[in-house]
């Protein structure tokens, strides 16, 4: 069984908990756990089978080279390495892009906690690269209303504290104001978006409900209905003010979802199901496309995934260097044999090391990587080593998001949740064919002219494009000088 290898941690990396009863993976939004064998040890996730199990398909080789046909760009490291490796109709997204038609980007986050973990920024930076990749817009809805409604203490007023200091979370990954649109339930159910909330609804009976989400004679409504409020968010006519008011146009303007494979078989296979079915004037609904991850395990280890509410299972992003080198070093499971000597014979297993698969998700350098799994599998490295790289580049990332974080304020979270025109280009080797809003109409953005900017929302606006163009240009010239030296 594996412990730690490290000398001045030997006794801290913990062993895997045998339980009383053996059972399968279960995966959805509420429970995520890996299967639990006849030993009573919980196992890895099984992704194939998760596929296998939802209809989804794998991202392969084959898609990855289009990928980057179409758009120029290499594939991000999250789909190189397997950790984004599963998909409904990506490649219809990349059809649209190469034709130069419309969609746009749709991800959101429950506010149930003051801060966030480094297992939620995961879905929030592949979508920021996504959306600089294709130049798309960005809807990013917080479901202050899914956790009231889930959570028997909450109250609304907690929840809606949470939404705002989330939201600068999620601002701090450094998306482009100009395409993205952050909006919370409470303050945005209404108009054409409650029309769409409504349509969807109609199609949903008590008994699909029930079987999909299981739900059982003591859930409330408000969970039952909340569905219709997720799945309408994949609709691009749910927001005028940014495709425009035409719905026998914006109904066919798809959304691309990334998320963690556990929301697929619920909301999100609803609303494909619901869109398939509906028509405006003739004209059919989109179905969402969606682009599915890995779980960063918890610290614990395989089988798990990490939990706002446990402190001791997630490196969070408030936390110090030194927080961060203690949960490492004393909870981060480890893929080491029992001793020095045994691991230095037989190597590590990288697949159940959490400092390895962290190191996934967080190194970005391929050949590094790689070199660090040789040499752990290998009996060379030991656990230590290994934890102790995985501590630096984690401190390094939270730092950086710290800083970032420290940065945003109240005006830039207003600035964020106002409805607005966005900008957006598009495929720039193809004719652009996106509706648009023009010269910032706030007849089409809401009631008491809220799509107008203020003076200073304009100029962070200015701002934050000024930044997000030099850091473009900087990415630019990193990637020529790598080609060149590469030649």
């Amino acid at each position: 069984m594996a412990t730690n290898v490290n000398g001045a941690a030997l006794d801290d990396s913990p062993i895997p908990q045998a339980v009383q009863k053996q059972s399968k993976q279960t995966v959805d939004p509420y429970n995520v756990s890996g299967e639990v064998g006849e030993d009573g040890v919980v196992k890895a996730i099984d992704y194939n089978k998760l596929v296998d199990e939802f209809g989804t398909k794998k991202i392969d080789d084959e898609l990855l080279a289009r990928f980057e046909r179409v758009t120029g760009k290499r594939p991000h490291h999250f789909l190189r390495r397997g950790i984004v490796f599963s998909h409904r109709d990506f490649e219809l997204i990349l059809d649209r892009y190469e034709r130069g038609e419309p969609f746009f980007l749709y991800t959101g986050r429950g506010p149930s906690s003051d801060s966030v973990h480094v297992g939620h920024t995961i879905p929030f930076e592949f979508t920021k690269w996504l959306q600089d990749t294709f130049d798309v817009p960005l809807i990013i809805m917080m479901t202050d209303d899914e956790k009231y409604l889930f959570s028997e203490k909450k109250t609304i007023e907690e929840v809606q504290g949470y939404c705002s200091n989330n939201a600068k979370d999620i601002i701090a990954i450094g998306f482009d104001p100009a395409k993205t649109f952050i909006f919370s339930d409470f303050d945005f159910v209404g108009g054409a978006f409650y029309r769409n909330i409504v349509r969807l609804s109609k199609h949903i009976t008590l008994n699909q409900a029930r079987a999909i989400f299981g739900f059982n004679d003591s859930t409330n409504i408000g969970r039952i209905h909340f569905g219709s409020i997720q799945g309408a968010t994949s609709w691009a006519s749910s927001f005028p003010h940014i495709f425009g008011e035409d719905e026998s146009k914006t109904v066919g303007i798809p959304a691309l979802i990334p998320c963690a494979i556990d929301q697929d078989p619920t909301d999100f296979r609803m609303t494909r199901d619901v869109s398939a079915r509906l028509k405006y004037q003739g004209k059919p609904y989109a179905k969402p496309s969606l682009i599915h991850a890995l779980f960063l395990p918890a610290l614990q280890g395989p089988g798990t995934k990490m939990s706002a509410s446990i402190d001791e299972s997630a490196i969070f992003l408030r936390d110090t260097p030194n927080q961060i080198k203690n949960k490492i070093n004393k909870y981060a499971f480890s893929g080491g044999k029992v001793s020095a000597e045994e691991h230095r014979i037989h190597g590590g297993d990288t697949s159940v090391d959490v400092a390895y698969q962290y190191l996934r998700f967080f190194l970005e350098d391929d050949e590094e990587l790689e070199r660090l799994k040789v040499e752990y599998e290998s009996g060379r490295m030991l656990t230590g080593d290994m934890k102790a790289i995985c501590i630096k580049e984690l401190q390094k990332y939270v730092a950086a998001f710290q800083e970032r974080r420290a940065k945003v304020d109240d005006e830039a979270v207003k600035l964020f949740m106002t409805r607005r025109p966005l900008q957006w280009r598009g495929n720039p080797r193809a004719p652009r064919v996106v509706p648009t809003v023009e010269n910032g109409d706030a007849n089409n953005a809401g009631p008491e002219g809220e799509g107008k900017l203020t003076k200073n929302q304009l100029k962070k606006l200015e701002k934050q494009k000024q930044i997000e163009a030099k850091k473009a240009q900087k990415a630019k010239e990193k990637a020529e000088k790598a080609s060149t030296e590469a030649a």
